[in-house]
């Protein structure tokens, strides 16, 4: 989930596909990418890329293709290991869950950096030292969250893992003279295509669904994108695409914990909704929803540029961004065979404009109006706005507006 690097990550990519319009005469996505005029004032409502297919039943054609499988709809929020091996923060979330329409967390059991937040049986994550801070019971945390019906979603951050990396440089990304790969924020990543590395992280995640854990979340599931990515070396690759290579994994992995229970998603990143090419880091939007149970693009308002859906500026209209690249994705959805069932992560916290508890709100009611019922709230500190929730029990999910 974004680190103040990655926040550039999308615009810099956001605006490499606009001046790909100009030199390929893309005219067709001008509507998704180029700034409204100036002058104007006020947002251009601007037609998706993909236009919407109306009632496309994602919901009952997940459950045909996925037998003895029933979804939860999640409402969720995100939870560092850190608070979540600290009693007071973490029971003043657990009761926040519990007096509002919340009713999941997606706890930190892999972090970004490639520290393990917990005692894993794995020989290598010891040898490397990776397992170090302050460690979470996984059991015990599962747990908990059963007992307050609260479903749980264990977070393995993926291939970007600078502890792993520069201590095997077997199983990292390299430059072309042999070094081990670090971007611009000095971190380093494993080799998407190296097996090793997708044992690793499957049997942490086959440790979370054994304790309990209900679904397991791969996050960073992608190819480096800052620096000088072009002359990487990826060992293994042997002719493989960036994009089969991250399905390849999820298949991998959600085929691996099916024994388990367990359901699988993967996060990316929230111009995949819309981009008709992997973005350069092997996250193209259907190779990736044909591989989870479910989806979850990061639609942050504040991730995207001026000018992205026609929008001056998209963190300032939180409703409409997070709206657009809902029907993108709804018709890519729609056009699938047993498709991922689609659950964006919200902005929570203030970058450009403050975000209270109406722009929390609009994004949510932008998710239902798309039609979708499910979401999850990121603040990397923890801290949400308890205003733009309903009370448990209390007022339905929204019909969308007219």
């Amino acid at each position: 989930m974004p680190r103040p690097s990655d926040l550039w990550i999308q615009r810099a990519v956001a605006l490499l596909l606009a001046l790909a319009i100009v030199v390929t005469g893309g005219w067709y996505r001008l509507a998704v990418y180029l700034p409204t005029p100036s002058g104007t004032g006020r947002p251009v409502q601007a037609k998706p890329l993909f236009p919407a297919v109306a009632d496309p039943l994602l919901f009952q054609r997940y459950v045909e293709g996925r037998p003895n499988r029933t979804p939860v709809q999640v409402h969720g929020i995100y939870v560092t290991s850190y608070i979540a091996a600290l009693p007071d923060r973490f029971n003043a979330l657990v009761d926040l869950v519990d007096h509002t329409e919340l009713n999941a967390m997606v706890i930190d059991i892999k972090a970004n950096n490639g520290v393990v937040a917990f005692n894993t049986k794995q020989k290598l994550a010891h040898d490397v030292g990776a397992v170090r801070g302050n460690l979470i019971d996984l059991q015990s945390v599962a747990e908990t969250l059963t007992e307050h019906d609260i479903y749980s979603i264990a977070r393995v951050v993926s291939f970007e893992d600078t502890i792993l990396a520069r201590a095997r440089p077997d199983l990292a990304v390299r430059t072309s003279d042999g070094r081990v790969f670090s971007d611009p924020a000095n971190w380093s990543w494993t080799n998407p295509y190296n097996k090793q590395v997708w044992d690793y992280l499957v049997g942490m995640a086959k440790e979370a669904a054994a304790a309990g854990f209900r679904e397991i979340q791969f996050d960073y599931v992608r190819f480096p994108a800052e620096g000088l990515t072009s002359t990487l070396v990826y060992d293994g690759a042997n002719g493989k695409s960036r994009t089969q290579a991250i399905h390849d994994f999820l298949a991998y992995a959600r085929d691996q914990l099916r024994p388990y229970g367990a359901y699988v998603s993967a996060d990316v990143f929230g111009l995949t909704t819309t981009a008709i090419d992997d973005l350069g880091i092997g996250q193209h939007f259907e190779d990736v929803a044909s591989a989870v149970d479910y989806i979850s693009p990061m639609v942050y308002p504040s991730h995207y540029i001026p000018g992205n859906y026609r929008l001056p500026d998209p963190d300032g209209a939180p409703y409409d961004t997070v709206h657009h690249a809902m029907l993108d994705a709804k018709s890519r959805l729609a056009k699938m065979d047993a498709p991922a069932i689609m659950r964006p992560w919200l902005q929570d916290f203030s970058l450009q404009h403050h975000y209270g508890a109406d722009q929390v709100r609009a994004q949510i009611q932008a998710v239902y109006d798309a039609g979708f019922k499910e979401w999850i709230l990121w603040n990397p500190l923890n801290q949400y706005t308890a205003a733009a929730l309903h009370p448990k029990g209390g007022a339905a999910v929204p019909a969308p507006n007219p």
